[in-house]
């Protein structure tokens, strides 16, 4: 099985962040937590400090199944800064590969990416990007095509579950749900 990266930036949201990370590992994904810093960690939004699997300049990321980005602010903002991930999301998108963000990140990063053009998506209320060619919607989890967007920290597990789902059918999702008594 391909694997899925998830990125981290200082003022990520931690919930978000280590919710996809779990509920992916709990479905048997190989998830890599990749910090977009050298050092090998970033500083989320709350505090919590997290030391990564890999960071960006070490990892090969033309053949993976998903790139994950959790919001947060100034995370999201940060994600954005990266161009080394904005070029890697981009191809993702045009090889059809797997993309999510949660939070702000699908506004603040994706959207000006142009990867949400003609899609609906979700992302934190009040963050929404007129003009960028998204329809958004007030949903939990969105999933359009190759694209799951998330709302925010509270409804994390769902986010995260869309992305099993996508990757590992509906069972393993169901399976997982269940087993964290959702």
């Amino acid at each position: 099985m391909k694997k899925t990266y998830v990125f981290f930036a200082d003022g990520f949201e931690e919930i978000e962040a280590l919710t996809a990370v779990d509920v992916m590992r709990r479905a048997g994904m190989p998830v890599v937590t990749v910090s977009i810093y050298e050092h090998g960690f970033a500083t989320g939004a709350h505090g919590v400090i997290v030391s990564t699997d890999t960071v960006i300049e070490e990892v090969e990321l033309d053949d993976a199944a998903w790139l994950v980005l959790p919001g947060g602010m100034p995370g999201a903002t940060n994600l954005r800064n990266c161009e080394q991930l904005c070029d890697a999301l981009k191809a993702q998108n045009e090889r059809g590969g797997g993309v999510a963000a949660i939070c702000a990140s699908p506004a603040i990063v994706l959207a000006p990416l142009g990867i949400l053009n003609g899609r609906e998506a979700t992302c934190y209320p009040g963050m929404q990007a007129d003009g960028c060619g998204v329809t958004w919607v007030d949903r939990p989890a969105v999933t359009c095509g190759n694209v799951i967007t998330g709302q925010g920290p509270a409804l994390a597990p769902h986010f995260a579950l869309a992305i099993v789902a996508a990757a590992c059918g509906d069972d393993a999702a169901h399976q997982v749900a269940a087993g964290m008594l959702m």
